[in-house]
């Protein structure tokens, strides 16, 4: 049953003049202007800020501006490379982007998965409603509760712990801790609010699939795994490619809430030792390299990955 779901067909448009062309996009008029702020936002804060990647080659300086500052060439790269502060930083980043993607991001499909086969709808809605909060906290907010659950004096973590003769563990102070505590407190910020374009994918399941599955005696675990999971699969590839897409941007207020002198070592990410490199060191020209540098990996990571996925499964971002 599942070989037989295929997602819908594209509707392409052949235009066979110019005018053609011309006419049609006068009929639909309202749809290109919608899309112009998009457009537009991305052309002010993704596209022109482009030009500035340039002072990664350069030595820069902010009172002689990009037409004045000395050209290096490739000397802020191989200064990266060579840093062997910057190596376990990228170690970090790799280690945890891994993480995220085995442990996180399957949590928001079980969880869809889950609150679909719910059938009391009060209930439901609650629940979603509950799953979706933490997603509106900000991170500060999220940090700070965090550091009270896990505190070694008063959190509930250690209480318990107590309970069966455990001494207090201070978790944000010991290095081995601080890559789960990352990974688990985004799933729990992040993961409800992930079901919603599950949901919807799910939502627009043609209803018929599951009567025929029902009269043929599938029971509801195995509609799952033959209709649901097979139907919402090119949504899951799609959320999947942009994740790997995003595989070196962690995020930067998820991580500085959590650094300290003490699990700086395995917590410190690329994004934080921009900041501290770039804005507090003020240097420019070596943090442009870097960022330069995570773009281009992450460029090259979704291309592969878009690649792979279109020959193994026929579905990808373009």
């Amino acid at each position: 049953m599942a070989s037989k779901i295929q997602p819908s067909d594209r509707t392409i448009y052949n235009f066979s003049s110019q005018s053609q062309k011309w006419a049609f996009m006068r009929k639909h008029w309202p749809i290109y202007v919608i899309s112009l702020p998009g457009i537009i936002y991305f052309l002010l804060f993704k596209y022109v800020p482009l030009f500035g990647s340039v002072i990664a080659f350069q030595n820069y300086n902010i009172f002689k501006g990009i037409k004045g500052s000395a050209w290096v060439g490739l000397e802020n790269f191989q200064r990266m490379f060579q840093y062997t502060e910057f190596l376990q930083i990228l170690k970090n980043t790799i280690l945890i982007g891994v993480y995220d993607l085995v442990f996180a991001f399957p949590v928001p499909i079980i969880l869809a998965l889950l609150i679909n086969e719910l059938r009391i709808m009060a209930y439901k809605r609650i629940v979603q409603t509950v799953v979706y909060m933490p997603h509106f906290l900000s991170w500060v907010i999220v940090g700070g509760v965090v550091v009270g659950v896990l505190s070694p004096s008063t959190g509930i973590v250690n209480h318990l712990l107590g309970l069966f003769g455990v001494d207090p563990i201070y978790f944000l102070g010991e290095n081995e801790y601080i890559r789960t505590i990352l990974i688990s407190s985004g799933i729990w910020k992040d993961s409800g609010w992930g079901t919603i374009i599950y949901l919807a994918a799910i939502a627009g399941i043609n209803p018929d699939l599951y009567e025929a599955a029902q009269i043929d005696g599938a029971s509801r675990f195995r509609q799952v795994f033959s209709i649901t999971i097979p139907t919402i699969l090119p949504t899951i590839v799609i959320l999947f490619l942009l994740q790997i897409g995003n595989f070196l941007d962690f995020g930067f207020e998820r991580v500085f809430v959590f650094l300290n002198p003490l699990n700086n070592e395995n917590g410190e990410i690329i994004d934080t030792f921009v900041y501290r490199a770039g804005l507090v060191d003020r240097q420019y020209s070596y943090t442009t390299a870097i960022g330069l540098f995570k773009s281009v990996v992450g460029l090259a990571l979704i291309m592969f990955s878009n690649t792979f996925s279109k020959k193994v499964t026929g579905e990808g971002l373009y």
